[in-house]
């Protein structure tokens, strides 16, 4: 008998069949996945240059175009999340030593702030408290203090639950020689957003939300303006991997023969392109809507359960994750914890500057249904009486 080699023995959990609870998901995201598009993931791979795939990136792109409003050319999908995005549009725009000026009132702001600060550009904060929006004076106090190349700011902050108004901020970013990045990984689908017509730069979402696909693609869009500055870079992009001048010929958008730049998540684009047809078919005015109406019958039954909503003015509260303060004398944790527990429903905490603060419940594409709403406030209700009932 020959003595085995190996001293690490097979893992006994890989010798047991997968377990996945079903679980309904009312948190900031991901959203739970309707059969269509898992069984768009599970179909058979192809090659990552053969013509199918190359076809599904195509729709993609146009599916990407209609659910941003764009006629960009230079349109694609990033093989990682929404946070791959960030850091692909950013390291994409910022040499070291340009100005950027972040607008910062939840996580993601922070989160642009690093990366930024690590590709060593000159950043820029301009604060609000969390709950708060930015107003356009705001703005162009900032760039004219500044003088920055690119301004960030978020569309909707899931953090804190705040839908940031862009009307006028192109523009007003244009006049001021500033390109504008919009984070939309929170909104899209969600809440109207016109890249091409609020003269947006660059903008990215996820496929996780609102699209209801699995984590793992992210779809992004330059402008022209956006498109000439990186291609006046003196240097390489750091990132070979997220070099958009490789990526956009892999995805036929320099008008040049396709060459093989990384293997793709191919099952990843099966899901996200099933996304984008579901969101076609409903139609973004149909999406935006029923995200509207379910948030506000939320609202109102988290009002009618004694909560007090995070963010104050209805026109800014985003109408796919919706802060409400954890209610005093209670612990968050627990209250996610029993709702996990004995309703299998996940919502969550705060993140950032809102830890400790809010919950936030998460009504995302097919989970956005006033049949979710009904079942979440039951189940918050219940949560709050047994735990009150188990501190006296």
């Amino acid at each position: 008998m020959t003595t085995s080699l190996l001293q690490v023995p097979p893992p006994q959990g890989l010798l047991r069949p997968l377990a996945v609870p079903e679980r309904l998901l009312l948190g900031p995201g991901p959203s739970n996945v309707p059969p269509r598009i898992l069984a768009a993931g599970g179909r058979q791979l192809l090659g990552h240059m053969h013509p199918e795939v190359l076809q599904v990136m195509d729709e993609i792109k146009v599916g990407i175009q209609y659910a941003f409003q764009t006629q960009n050319q230079l349109t694609l999908a990033i093989s990682g999340t929404g946070h791959c995005a960030m850091e692909a549009a950013l390291l994409n725009l910022l040499e070291h030593g340009d100005t950027v000026l972040v607008a910062v009132n939840g996580i993601w702001g922070q989160r642009a702030v690093d990366i930024a600060r690590r590709l060593g550009a000159d950043v820029h904060e301009l604060l609000k408290p969390p709950g708060e929006y930015f107003a356009p004076w705001d703005i162009e106090e900032g760039l004219a203090q500044h003088k920055p190349s690119v301004l960030f700011i978020t569309h909707g902050e899931s953090s804190t639950g705040v839908l940031q108004p862009l009307e006028g901020l192109g523009e007003l970013c244009h006049r001021h020689g500033c390109l504008l990045l919009v984070d939309a990984v929170a909104s899209l689908g969600g809440a109207p957003i016109f890249m091409d017509q609020q003269e947006i730069d660059v903008l990215y979402s996820g496929s996780q939300k609102v699209l209801n696909a699995p984590p793992g693609s992210a779809p992004i869009s330059f402008s022209e303006r956006a498109r000439e500055k990186m291609l006046r870079r003196k240097t390489k992009p750091p990132s070979f991997y997220l070099d958009m001048g490789w990526l956009a010929n892999y995805w036929g958008c320099d008008g040049e023969p396709r060459r093989y730049h990384h293997t793709a998540p191919i099952n990843s684009f099966f899901s996200l392109r099933e996304g984008l047809a579901v969101l076609s078919e409903l139609g973004l005015e149909s999406s935006w809507e029923r995200h509207r109406a379910n948030c506000t019958l939320l609202c109102q039954g988290l009002r009618d359960l004694g909560l007090e909503l995070f963010v104050k003015e209805e026109k800014v509260r985003l109408p796919t994750i919706t802060t409400v303060r954890v209610p005093e004398g209670y612990n968050w944790k627990e209250i996610t914890a029993f709702l996990m527990d004995n309703h299998a429903i996940e919502i969550a905490g705060g993140l950032g500057p809102s830890a400790g603060k809010v919950l936030r419940i998460g009504l995302m594409g097919c989970n956005s249904t006033s049949g979710n709403v009904e079942r979440v406030l039951r189940a918050l209700r219940d949560a709050l009486s047994h735990l009150r009932r188990s501190r006296l």
